[in-house]
């Protein structure tokens, strides 16, 4: 194995060891913990700092594994939706970012995508698999989903991961370029 394939092995296990752990921190925030969207973090890093068939499989994996590690989310049709969610995230992030010029703005275009791309993937799931087990999924809980509850995720994950990209771009640890 390269020394790169080898670092990228290793980024995204430390991806989705923080996937773990970060709900455990912003869970014992009141009223907006669970909003912040925790999981998201990593795994947005994952696909700008190794590329999108890490970010793919992190995103994938985070949920699920979570959810029969610690119970949360709960596996159907939670954390099932969400592996798919966040391993779109994790797709256009590390896709859009390998591909579009090295420009601050565009770690925002691939990030911003990369959210809604998620959230209508989310969204086509949990009516996918509300149908699969007889109940309904409206436009409304979509829209309170992915994005009314969802705001103070979204504005965390605007500010952060930009941040982060960038600060790890100037130590010169990213893979994905």
């Amino acid at each position: 194995m390269t020394e790169k394939k080898t670092l990228k092995l290793t980024y995204a296990a430390v991806c989705l060891a923080l996937a773990m752990v970060l709900p455990f921190l912003t869970g014992q925030i009141p009223q907006i913990g669970k909003a912040l969207s925790p999981m998201h973090i990593p795994v947005f890093l994952c696909g700008f700092l190794c590329g999108w068939p890490w970010g793919v499989l992190v995103g994938f994996l985070s949920p699920l594994l979570r959810s029969v590690l610690f119970g949360m989310p709960a596996m159907f049709p939670g954390a099932c939706a969400m592996a798919l969610e966040l391993a779109a995230y994790g797709f256009v992030s590390g896709f859009l970012y390998k591909l579009l010029p090295k420009k601050i703005v565009n770690i925002y275009v691939a990030l911003l995508a990369a959210m809604i791309v998620g959230r209508i993937v989310w969204g086509a799931a949990r009516w996918l698999f509300a149908g699969l087990a007889g109940t309904e999924f409206t436009f409304s809980a979509f829209i309170a989903g992915a994005l009314t509850n969802a705001i103070p995720g979204i504005i965390l994950h605007i500010v952060l991961v930009p941040l982060l990209v960038i600060a790890l771009r100037r130590s010169k640890l990213m893979l994905n370029e």
